[in-house]
């Protein structure tokens, strides 16, 4: 009696367990069983309509049958027009519906945006109060703490308004009557302090920036002597900082001990310095470029056809005076006066921006090296010009520019070696051309000049008149066989367009940082002396 009734307690104490989950799979079965006759009265709707559909097609079918062929072409133009219709509704429909939501889109856009403005307008407002509070504190602490170490700090926001004021914007005269290459030692000093603070990041970014910001301006200004003799003064200069502050022994000997506490302690920037001597190279080669340009048109007037030495002008070879005087009372003519204007106008450039003497003779030496080939080419390409009193008229000239060297120190043997084969071919055109004797002398005198050149102003060589004899044939080849011994080389005419290596010699500033004053004109306000 016992057990059945206890197995029916059971099975009656587990059934309240077990309704929860039956209800739960009831409510599932009658929510897919609404499901399935939704679907199911759905797809019988689309039946009915497609039946619908295909009793219309049906009866238009049958109409179409009955009527002509034209007929028929018309009423199914006509039918494909109402369908068209139809769809084109829909379509405006979706349209307005698209353009009504594109409204509300941009609404909420503007109201976005001016959320936006609003947020920077007061990051900047921040921004500007807490650089403000820096600067302020910054100053206290300079006050308590050192003096001026010749250092700059700046935030690295305010990096492309340095370079802006400094370097793309910066007009040469603005720094007239300050110290020569300014540019330069402030921006030594900002590398100064991110090398003192450890930023890595912020060296890289700043000299990056310099290189491609000088770049900038050679490029705007590539025919301008003046621009480009200053970017030229401040690279080199910069690029001796570098070497000077750098903390190497061999550039530290002529360094004051105080120079020698500025050096830079945790960065070595020799690839820095490759890239700036690499920019100094081409800048120089932009300067030359320039001051040939501005040269060239004038030496052959003025070295060759104009009358320097009064009176030469009646001794000239007969059938070429009226040619040459003609040149020289043009309008494309030139003075040998306007030539040493104009090297005086670049020396002065050269000197006021602190570039380098060694480079400025360098430029000097290219120029008159120019001079030369340019003059000796037009010599042994014109008839006209091969004569005693050009000879008489070319040394005058030269003479003049040496000069014009040794008042400014120029006068080297490097620079004086590049005027020597004209001033050879000048002596040549002066010299007697008739015995043996002459000819051993001009063999011996004519040394930078080849066995080609030689032979070719002997042959060009034009008598002033009548009485004077033409250089003979023979004494031609005596010439010839006396220097067939020479290792000459085979070009007639020189390459005016040569350029000679360009040096930067390590040229330290005596300069201590800490004794640079930065201009108002130069708005660097933001800088921060350290």
């Amino acid at each position: 009696m016992c057990g059945p009734y206890l197995g029916a307690q059971t099975q009656t104490t587990r059934l309240p367990a077990l309704l929860p989950g039956c209800r739960l799979l009831e409510a599932q079965l009658q929510a897919q069983s609404r499901k399935h006759e939704e679907e199911v009265e759905g797809l019988k709707a689309q039946v009915e309509a497609l039946k619908e559909e295909m009793d219309k097609q049906q009866q238009t079918f049958c109409q179409t049958l009955l009527l002509s062929p034209e007929a028929q072409v018309e009423f199914g133009i006509r039918q494909e027009m109402s369908r068209l219709t139809s769809e084109n509704l829909d379509l405006k429909e979706l349209v307005e519906k698209l353009e009504k939501n594109e409204r509300k889109l941009k609404k909420q856009l503007k109201i976005y945006m001016k959320k936006v403005q609003d947020l920077e307008a007061a990051q900047a407002l921040a921004q500007s109060e807490r650089r403000r509070h820096e600067l302020n504190r910054q100053v206290a602490v300079q006050r308590k703490e050192k003096d001026f170490q010749g250092m700059l700090g700046y935030h690295k926001e305010d990096e492309a308004l340095l370079i802006r004021n400094l370097v793309t914007d910066l007009k040469p005269p603005a720094l007239a009557g300050t110290v020569p290459c300014l540019p330069a030692y402030i921006l030594c000093m900002c590398i100064r302090h991110a090398d003192y603070v450890n930023d890595d990041l912020k060296v890289h970014s700043l000299l990056t920036s310099t290189i491609n910001g000088i770049k900038k301006v050679l490029k705007k200004h590539n025919d301008d002597f003046e621009m480009t003799s200053f970017w030229l003064s401040n690279t080199c200069r910069l690029l001796h900082c570098l070497k000077q502050y750098s903390g190497d022994e061999g550039f530290m000997t002529q360094n004051t001990a105080k120079q020698n506490e500025h050096c830079l302690k945790n960065f070595d920037l020799t690839e820095y310095r490759q890239v700036l001597s690499d920019l100094s190279i081409q800048i120089y080669q932009q300067l030359i470029k320039i001051s040939e340009g501005l040269l060239q048109p004038m030496i052959v007037s003025a070295m060759l056809e104009n009358e320097s030495i009064q009176g030469l002008s009646g001794v000239k070879p007969t059938g070429y005076r009226k040619r040459t005087s003609s040149l020289a009372d043009g309008d494309n003519s030139y003075c040998l006066g306007a030539i040493i204007r104009q090297m005086n106008s670049f020396h002065t450039v050269m000197c006021d921006q602190g570039l380098d003497p060694e480079i400025i003779l360098q430029v000097f030496k290219q120029l008159f090296y120019m001079i030369t080939a340019v003059t000796l080419n037009n010599l042994l390409l014109r008839k006209d010009v091969c004569s005693w009193s050009t000879g008489m008229q070319l040394r005058y000239n030269i003479s003049q520019l040496e000069e014009w060297l040794r008042g400014r120190n120029l006068h080297q043997r490097e620079v004086a070696e590049t005027m020597e084969p004209l001033i050879q071919a000048a002596q040549l055109l002066q010299l007697k051309k008739k015995s043996p004797e002459d000819a051993e002398a001009i063999c011996s005198l004519c040394t930078a000049l080849s066995t080609q050149q030689i032979v070719k102003i002997l042959n060009l060589y034009t008598p002033l008149n009548e009485f004077e004899e033409r250089v003979t044939v023979a004494f031609i080849r005596t010439i010839q066989a006396q220097l067939q011994e020479r290792n000459d080389p085979q070009h007639l005419l020189l390459d005016f367009k040569h350029m000679f290596p360009v040096l930067f010699p390590f040229n330290p500033s005596s300069l201590t940082m800490d004794s640079i004053h930065i201009p108002a004109c130069l708005n660097l306000e933001f800088l921060n002396e350290v």
